[in-house]
């Protein structure tokens, strides 16, 4: 995380990028990297979770057993630092827009970790965005449902950050809407 603050911050102070509209998405591991460099920074302006992490002591309780020792090398096993790196628990340093995707059958991510997330932004007033997948687990595998999340993670982005795609997107169903719209 704090490798991907510091890189977008370099390429924004070079002149490389638009340090007012960068945006950070990822799956997964990357889905928890997206949500901690929003709880935990402010390089970004819009963020895209697709099957993240947002409660490591969730992730250890609820995960499938392949996936249960996971976080012992990289986090421990102490559920205060648990709770103290997890996302969901700075979710009201999140300031920016969030678009959360869910496979609604995902065991190594399950969907409570989505819905909680979605729940404390909609506390803080934070627009996002939650859609789910009938049938998708932990990587979405069906043309037709990679095709909507990336549309819509597109759609989403133009909403919040006040652009027009070109495409004909799908409408994205916001959980709390921008102050604008």
């Amino acid at each position: 995380m704090e490798d991907c603050l510091a890189a977008a911050r370099y390429l924004a102070a070079e002149g490389e990028v638009d340090g007012e509209r960068l945006i950070i998405t990822g799956g997964s591991a990357g889905g928890y990297t997206t949500l901690a460099s929003l709880a935990f920074g402010d390089a970004f302006s819009a963020g895209g979770s697709y099957f993240g992490v947002a409660d490591l002591g969730l992730l250890v309780d609820h995960t499938h057993k392949f996936e249960s020792r996971y976080l012992d090398g990289l986090v421990g096993t102490d559920r205060e630092e648990m709770k103290r790196r997890s996302p969901l628990y700075s979710a009201d340093q999140i300031q920016v827009p969030v678009i959360l995707l869910q496979g609604l059958e995902d065991k190594v991510v399950p969907p409570e970790q989505a819905d909680a997330i979605s729940a404390a932004l909609s506390a803080n007033g934070i627009p996002h965005a939650h859609l789910t997948y009938e049938g998708e687990d932990h990587g979405f595998r069906k043309a037709e449902n990679i095709i909507h999340s990336l549309e819509s993670e597109l759609a989403f982005y133009g909403k919040v950050l006040g652009f027009s795609p070109d495409d004909d997107l799908p409408d994205v169903p916001m959980v709390v809407e921008p102050a604008d719209s």
